[in-house]
């Protein structure tokens, strides 16, 4: 049996953060992985001399004030190079109109929302007013959802005035700050948003929280930014992993959890866990878990029974999406010429594809050519259940319709293809372990968000939650932000209670 103080259950960025922020404060630290690699949702893969980054293809946070920044300084450990993209992402919604490039420079973009959104003057400064207040409050390091004193101590010490006066929003959507500026009615700007949204909220503007959707919307713009790693995406994990070996973290690849019990004798925490060939337990005082929170249904069954609210709250959660994910490389020549990694665009097909395009010399594919990624919601439910034969066929008429659609829009022909293949939900749960393959956390709507949202600490003394559906959301700042938290919760209940960045 292996002991340690903490016990981190998922080596995603948000395990990796945790772990690395815990043991450079002095925690005996073991971190468990189900797979081979780091990363989880942020990894990549190898095919042939190609890198394929899995699902984000993107980083906030690692300007100067950033979250990724403030860890790695922290950590006193070189971040990953990267490179600011400008513009972010280029929308194009297909209806005959020039297509929307999302600029770095604030000054470029409000003259681009002005051209392309005339009259939405009014709904972006109220965006930009919100996402201010938002900015300073989560600087300050606030506790969501709240579940003892210390939490609320923490929300309080967090608090300015300005969020008073955004707290009446907490309800309410992005279509509700439309509808105050009188454009609920703006088909175009509605079009626009419901792409974006959906992408970092995995809901449309009519579901959207508007105190979270007034952060992701800015998030492209200096004074942040969204940002391009080379090599590939791996190069994150690979600079916390970095902290990890240098801090003493038993850092295990290959062994799936798969029941989590509580020793009542020795008041400590047992997990069990497989390899392929052996079984192992670990032991700790805390419990830090990165997996989706719907997985505690299958680890965390014994206990569950003796919390019947917690576990109806865990099986009554939203659904997730899922995604199929298409792989591809080109021949840079052979890509139509446009100025962003990141393009997204509307498709009566599918309803929108978001596609990531690599860099020439970035590592991911060889000079002179590129790695294209595009990806698309599906229902996870769709994916399940179906035999061998019918399973191969769905997934062949589907990148054969993605395939189309991208020569469509690029002015491909089939023979420019240098590398193909579709990912499933089927296959990301395979990948990451995460059931039915689920990406991204909890839909962002007012329901789930900040206060209402399901809490870090569970209803099992030293046993938390951390991860893409817990505050304040998904994306590798998203979740960078939620270790962070977790960490000082767990720093507190040792009584180390000041414990910031």
């Amino acid at each position: 049996m292996i002991k340690s103080e903490v016990i981190v259950v998922g080596a995603g960025i948000a395990g990796l953060t945790s772990a690395a922020i815990l043991s450079k404060q002095g925690l005996s630290v073991t971190l468990i992985e189900s797979h081979i690699q780091s990363g989880g949702c942020a990894g990549t893969f190898k095919r042939k001399k190609y890198i394929f980054d899995v699902g984000a293809t993107q980083v906030a946070g690692l300007e100067e004030g950033g979250i990724h920044s403030r860890i790695f300084d922290f950590l006193d450990i070189p971040p990953p190079e990267a490179t600011i993209l400008d513009p972010a992402c280029i929308v194009d919604l297909n209806d005959g109109s020039e297509p929307i490039p999302i600029w770095y420079e604030k000054s470029k973009w409000i003259a681009e929302r002005e051209m392309q959104f005339p009259g939405s003057r009014r709904f972006w400064e109220l965006c930009t007013l919100i996402h201010q207040s938002n900015w300073i409050f989560a600087n300050n390091y606030p506790v969501l959802p709240i579940s003892n004193f210390w939490d609320f101590s923490q929300l309080l010490k967090a608090l300015v005035p300005s969020n008073i006066v955004t707290g009446f929003l907490l309800k309410s959507t992005i279509f509700d700050l439309l509808r105050i500026c009188g454009l609920s009615k703006h088909e175009r700007l509605i079009k626009f948003l419901n792409l974006q949204l959906k992408l970092y909220s995995q809901e449309d503007v009519y579901n959207t929280a508007a105190l979270y959707g007034s952060t992701v919307l800015q998030m492209c713009q200096q004074p942040h930014g969204l940002w391009h790693l080379k090599k590939s995406m791996q190069s994150l994990s690979e600079a916390l992993e970095s902290s990890l070996r240098k801090n003493g973290v038993n850092l295990i690849f290959g062994q799936k959890v798969n029941s989590i019990n509580f020793d009542d004798l020795n008041k400590c925490w047992k997990i069990s866990a497989n390899s392929k060939k052996y079984s192992f337990t670990y032991q700790a005082e805390d419990l830090i878990y990165t997996a989706p929170p719907q997985s505690l249904l299958e680890n965390l069954k014994e206990l569950l029974n003796k919390k019947q609210s917690y576990k109806n709250r865990l099986n009554n959660l939203p659904e997730p999406s899922g995604a199929l994910v298409f792989y591809s490389a080109l021949k840079k020549e052979h890509i139509k010429k446009f100025s962003s990694n990141h393009y997204q665009f509307v498709s009566d097909e599918f309803g929108s594809l978001f596609v990531s395009i690599s860099e020439d010399g970035d590592g991911r594919a060889p000079l002179g050519e590129v790695t294209l990624i595009a990806s698309i919601f599906t229902k996870t439910k769709d994916w399940f259940g179906l035999d061998k034969q019918n399973y191969l066929k769905r997934k062949k008429d589907f990148q054969k319709k993605i395939s189309l659609e991208l020569e469509r829009q690029f002015d491909l022909v089939p023979e420019n293809w240098l590398h193909r293949e579709l990912a499933t939900p089927l296959g990301f749960e395979k990948w990451t372990n995460r059931p039915n393959g689920i990406v991204g956390g909890l839909g962002q709507n007012p329901d789930i968000f900040g206060l209402f949202g399901l809490s870090s600490r569970t209803p099992f003394q030293g046993l938390w939650l951390c991860g893409d559906s817990i505050y304040p959301g998904e994306g590798t700042a998203g979740v960078s932000q939620s270790a962070l938290m977790v960490s000082r919760q767990v720093l507190a209940s040792k009584g180390i209670d000041d414990f910031n960045l």
